[in-house]
Formats: C-alpha cells, sequence, structure tokens
C-alpha cells in the first residue's frame, strides 16, 4: 500500500490550522495576544536576561526577521517588549521582555496549558509521546 504523501500534508496542514485557530482564539479573547505573540514573549522569557535579538527571536519562532518586526511594532506600543541597542554595536537590535509583557506571558501560559490539554485530551500519555517522536522524524 503506497503513502499518499500529499494528501497526508493537506490534513496534517488542516488540523495544524484549525489547533492554530483554537490557540489564537484562546489567548485572544483573554488576554488579546495571538499564538505568534505568546511565541515571542516564550522566547524572550526563557533567554538570557529575557534579551534576544530581532535575528535570533525570529529563528526562534520559525518567521523571517521583517515578520518579526511588523510583530513587535504593536507590542512595543502596549508594553509588552522593550527595544533596545546593543551594548557593543548600536546598530544591533536587541528586544528585551517588559515587565508587563513577563505578567501577562506567565498568565497567558495557564490559558495556553488548559486550551491545549482540552486540544489533546483524546490522546494518552504514551500516543502523546508517539506523536511528538513522529514530529521529530518530519524534516526542516
Amino acid at each position: 500500500m503506497s503513502i499518499n504523501y500529499s494528501s497526508v500534508m493537506k490534513s496534517l496542514w488542516l488540523k495544524s490550522t484549525l489547533i492554530n485557530k483554537q490557540l489564537n482564539n484562546s489567548l485572544g479573547y483573554v488576554h488579546g495576544i495571538g499564538l505568534s505573540e505568546y511565541m515571542v514573549l516564550n522566547s524572550l522569557f526563557e533567554s538570557p536576561n529575557k534579551t534576544m535579538t530581532r535575528i535570533d527571536l525570529a529563528e526562534s519562532i520559525g518567521r523571517t526577521a521583517s515578520g518579526v518586526t511588523k510583530m513587535l511594532l504593536p507590542m512595543e506600543k502596549i508594553g509588552l517588549i522593550q527595544k533596545e541597542s546593543g551594548a557593543r554595536d548600536a546598530r544591533v537590535s536587541l528586544v528585551k521582555l517588559s515587565k508587563v509583557g513577563e505578567r501577562l506571558f506567565k498568565d497567558a501560559t495557564t490559558s495556553l496549558e488548559q486550551k491545549s490539554e482540552q486540544i489533546l485530551s483524546n490522546l494518552n500519555a504514551k500516543q502523546t509521546n508517539e506523536f511528538l517522536n513522529c514530529l521529530d522524524l518530519l524534516k526542516d
């Protein structure tokens, strides 16, 4: 029996889009951010000094540098992040998680965990680990 890879990819794309929509809605209704903004906050929260270059931030969330730049503007306006110049090179733009952003990130993490548990509730621990292992096998 042959595998229809195109069909598999369409199904994977559709399911990931639907999950993304659920997570975006959950975060948006309660916290006013989407999953992409959450991932920015997550990357900053986990980085040393809660600071990253725009390029490193883009790579950490799988986006282009220009896409991240556009995403950061409204985040800066509402005080979730702060832009700084690099200490060694003023041309290097750094992004730092603000105290407001850190608080929102922690609150949003609770919401995301609850929604994620709901989405994955049909999988037991073994199935969840197998699923993650399968995802790790996909080529970038």
